[in-house]
Parts: C-alpha cells; structure tokens; sequence
C-alpha cells in the first residue's frame, strides 16, 4: 500500500491525513461511511423527535405555556440550531479538527437532551424551576369582555438554556459531520463522494421517520417521559457508534479560517479610512492563519471576497422562504391541534370524555402529517434526478439552480396560502361556536369539526418546495464558492436559513402584543380567538415581494456568470 498523504499542519509540520494499517483500504473507507451515516440517522431522529412535538410539549400542563411563546420558543430553537452552525464550523477549521468537534458535540448534545428529559418529571421541573403557578387550560372566553392576564412563560430560562444548548450541539455536528463523512471516501474518486452524499440525503430522512412513526406517537399519546427518554438513548447510541468507529476514521488537522479575513475586507469597504496594503502574490499560497501576520489582504483574499459579494444577495432573499418553511414545525403544528384529530381505535361514545383510559384514546399524531413533507421527498427526489432532470436536459431545458430556487419560493408562496385559506375556514367553525372537544395525551383542545387531513395539502406542497429551493441552494453555494471558501459559504447558507426561522419568530413576538393577531391571553393554550390566518397571509405576502427581488438579482447575477470576462475570473478563483 502507498504512504499515507501528508499535509502542512498550522504549524507548518507534515500531519498524515490517511492513517496506516487497513483505514486505506476501499472496504474500511466504506465501513467508516456507513458509521458516519448510521450517527446522521440517529441524531436527526433525535433532533426531528424534540421539534416535532416541542409545540405540544410546551403547550401541555407540565407548562401551560400559550400557543404564541410555545409557537415562539420552537422557531427560536429551530433557528439557532441553523444560526449556529458557522461556530462550530469555525471550531474544527481553526482549534479542534472535525473528529474532536463532532465527539465534543455530541457529548452536549448527550448532556442537554438529558436536561431535556428532566424537566418531564415533577422533581426535575421543581428543582430547576420551582413551583408552577396554577393555570389550567381552559376553553375559549366566550364573552368579549372577559380578561386574560399575561406574565411570563413557567420554567421559560430554564428551558430556553436547554434549548439553546441543544441547538448549539446539533447545529455543530450538522456543520461538520457531512464534510468529515465525505473525507472518509474522498479518495475513492467523485462517483463515491456523490454517492456518499445521496445516501448521507437518505439518512436525514431515514432518521425522520423513525421519529415521526415511533417518537412522536409515544410523546402524543403515552408519555413525554419515554418519548423523551428514547430520544436520550437515541443520542447516546449515536456518540457509542461514533466512538466505536474511530479506528476506522480518516481524521484531518484543523488547517484555519479565513473569517477573520473576510471581516477585515468587509471592514475596509465600509471605512474609507481603511485602505488594503499591496502585497506580493505568494501570500496568497499561504494558510489563512500565516498570512494573517501579513499587513494586508492577499489578492485570493480580495477575489474570494468579490465571489462572496456577489453570491450573499442570492442567499439573502431566500431569507423569507426559510420563514415560510419553517412555519409546518410551529404554527402549522399549532393550527393541527385546533383541528379534528381521529382515533386510532374506536372508542365507546356512552364513555364519558374523563373517563376514557388512555389505552382506548391513542389518537393520530398531529406531527406525522411531516410524514407528507419526507415522503413526497423521498419519492421525488429519485424521480427527478434519474427522470426528470435527464428528459429535461436532453430536450436542452434543464433550469439552473437559481431558476430552480425560484419555483422552490413558489410552492413555498402556495402552501402558506393554503395554510391560511384552512385556518380562515377554522375560524368561521370558531366564530358559530362549533367545537369539538378532543382529549391529546392528556390536555384538552377545543377544535373546530374539521378533518386534521385538509392539512396534508400544506405538508406536500412545503415539501416539493424543499426539492427545488434547498437542494439546489445547496448546489448553487457549494459549486459557485471558491474551493478554499466552500466551506465558510456553506456555513452562511445554513446560518440564513436560521435567520429565517427567528424572523419568523420575531414576527409571531411583534403580533402577540396586545391588539395584534396572534394576541389571544384568554384562549389559555388554544388559538380560537387569535387571528393565525392573517399572520399566514402576511408571510405569503413577504414571500411573494422577495420572490420578485430574488428574480430580478439571479437574472442580473446569470447575466453576469454569461460574461466572458467574468467566467475567466470565476474559473481562476474556483481553481
């Protein structure tokens, strides 16, 4: 077998990157793969089983927590598990490699999720949080006049600490994991590293269903303790795997960060003050950390920063997408709890509703109708990427990934217009008195006589908006980047989806004062007297002016890529 490569580490020794012994071989690279997959599908069931149902959680009399923060409080922890990925990115380029970040990761996430599952107990929660305040749901106010008082969420900076560390944890092992996967197979040649990351696409939603099948029903219908317990054991066994695996691994030096460059280019384009000193052009073979002794930017600084420029309003306007996306894990949660949720066994009507055992009350998880957004992916994505897509480029009409993008915001655009004609129709059953009292896990909801199945329109149309404004963003960030950059602009990729999901929690906080449509105190968990369908309505409109801007800035950013001069530009920062 050859000698293992080498590279200079940051200080300026040779490091192997393949280790000696069997780890170079084709069938330990595979082994490794699949040890990087199997820990992708169990994290991501561990984190789908936490979002999934953090609504209801939240929403339960464990913590009385009313629709608007528990609404709040999942976009929250949803976007920081998005916003954070560049630290930990930053971390394994810079002081920790990828294997120590990713093990350092799980471990939090490990301890976190353990918090998580403490705060289900009566003990937990007392000692964390004291005394919960008596507060019980009860059903809308039928009167105008009535008041509802507002204070501040139970156990609310506990949780939020929790929540925040659990998404730091997941938001660092999603940055680095699916880069350390690829450098297991990175020298079997580009057919196995896009393999690799079809199957690592596989494993998300491989992960999905696990928890969304087996998860979500035991949090709805049997116990947030198992629920949650499970998915403790879920994460465990993931950091088990990972570790067991090591062997096997093919490890890297962390070898910098050009961040600090990027920001001081950044600094001196605001500040005409600041002027960049002219340097020679072997500082730009040099790792970002020994040029930063340097007293100005390198000229593969600056061109890596003119590509950024041009590529970061393409990314921004997708911002109100990611607004839009994640509503179907928050307030599409919310508005199917308020629907008609069936039984899965048949129950005895001469029952009365408290005595019903728990046995005879399972009752469909409102969290699997996301079953409709990964099934219809797992479906379309092999029909358009081994039928569509060929058919189209034979015929010459394959789209780019930005016209892509733009159809993505379409379906977007259309399933929160969908979402917001269903909960206009739930009100007109609200506003006549028309509800049903159905009994999940064990809060009481007052519902409107609508079937919870006129929700799956919504779930299927956000998912084939996954297909054609992820995937191929994802494409457009890795393929337009420099090679030396892909990495930092694939991190910003995923921290502006982030920045989607608090603005769109943001917006829920700006509506929940008094005299705005999410502002219901007197509802006491329900949403029977908030006006959510506006607050749909008002996304479809942000979505539909940015989705405007998004097409004049990607017609005048392929006008460009259509340059010659700009394309021999292009191709010699991405060589």
């Amino acid at each position: 077998m050859s000698a293992p490569e080498e590279q200079p580490s940051r200080s300026g020794e040779l490091q192997p990157l393949v280790a000696r012994g069997p780890r170079g071989s084709r069938r330990w690279r595979r082994t490794a793969a699949a040890a990087v997959l199997l820990v992708e599908m169990l994290e991501r069931a561990a984190f789908f089983g936490v979002t999934s149902n953090l609504v209801l959680y939240l929403n339960s009399l464990n913590f009385n927590w009313d629709g608007e923060h528990a609404s709040r409080a999942t976009l929250l922890f949803l976007g920081a598990s998005y916003l954070l990925a560049p630290v930990g990115g930053w971390l394994a380029d810079v002081y920790l490699g990828r294997f120590l970040t990713i093990s350092l990761s799980l471990l939090l996430y490990l301890a976190t999720s353990g918090l998580l599952l403490t705060t289900i107990t009566d003990d937990g929660r007392r000692s964390f949080c004291g005394e919960m305040p008596e507060l019980p749901l009860e059903p809308a106010c039928p009167s105008t006049n009535c008041q509802g008082s507002r204070s501040s969420p139970y156990c609310a900076t506990t949780l939020y600490l929790v929540l925040l560390l659990l998404a730091l944890a997941a938001s660092s092992v999603r940055s680095n994991l699916t880069s350390f996967g690829a450098d297991q197979v990175m020298d079997l040649g580009r057919d196995a590293t896009r393999r690799f990351f079809n199957w690592f696409y596989w494993s998300i939603n491989l992960g999905a269903i696990l928890s969304l099948l087996v998860v979500a029903f035991i949090e709805q219908n049997i116990s947030f303790l198992w629920g949650y317990s499970i998915i403790v054991g879920l994460v465990g066994l993931a950091f088990f795997i990972f570790l067991f695996a090591t062997p096997v691994f093919i490890t890297k030096p962390p070898t910098g960060s050009q961040v600090s460059s990027m920001l001081k280019l950044a600094f001196q384009n605001c500040c005409p003050c600041q002027r960049p000193s002219s340097r020679n052009s072997e500082g730009a073979h040099l790792l970002p950390d020994q040029r930063s002794n340097h007293p100005g930017p390198s000229p593969q600084d600056m061109a890596n920063f003119q590509v950024l420029v041009k590529i970061l309003p393409v990314m921004v306007t997708l911002v109100p997408y990611w607004m839009v996306y994640f509503q179907m894990q928050s307030t599409y949660v919310l508005q199917g709890l308020h629907l008609h949720i069936p039984n899965i066994f048949r129950t005895n009507p001469n029952i009365s509703l408290s005595l019903r055992s728990d046995s005879s009350n399972y009752r469909i998880p409102e969290a699997w109708l996301l079953l409709a957004n990964v099934v219809v992916i797992l479906i379309l994505v092999p029909v358009k990427d081994h039928l569509i897509d060929p058919l189209l480029l034979q015929c010459k009409l394959l789209p780019s990934a930005l016209k892509k993008m733009a159809l993505g915001m379409f379906f977007g655009f259309t399933s929160i217009i969908v979402a917001g004609v269903l909960e206009k129709e739930r009100l007109q059953y609200i506003a006549a008195n028309q509800t049903v009292p159905q009994l999940i896990g064990k809060d009481l909801y007052y519902a409107a006589p609508l079937s919870i199945w006129w929700q799956i329109p919504q779930y299927l149309l956000i998912g084939i908006s996954e297909i054609f404004a992820s995937i191929p963003g994802l494409e457009f960030a890795y393929s337009e980047a420099p090679r030396s950059m892909q990495g930092a602009i694939m991190g910003i990729f995923f921290c502006l989806s982030g920045v989607g999901s608090l603005l769109g929690s943001g917006l829920v906080a700006l509506l929940s004062f008094p005299g705005g449509w999410m502002y219901c105190p007197k509802d006491f968990g329900n949403i029977n007297n908030c006006q959510m369908d506006r607050y749909f309505f008002l996304l479809a409109g942000i979505q539909a002016v940015t989705a405007v801007l998004f097409l004049w800035i990607a017609g005048r950013y392929e006008r460009t890529r259509q340059d010659p001069a700009s394309q021999s530009s292009s191709s010699r920062v991405r060589s």
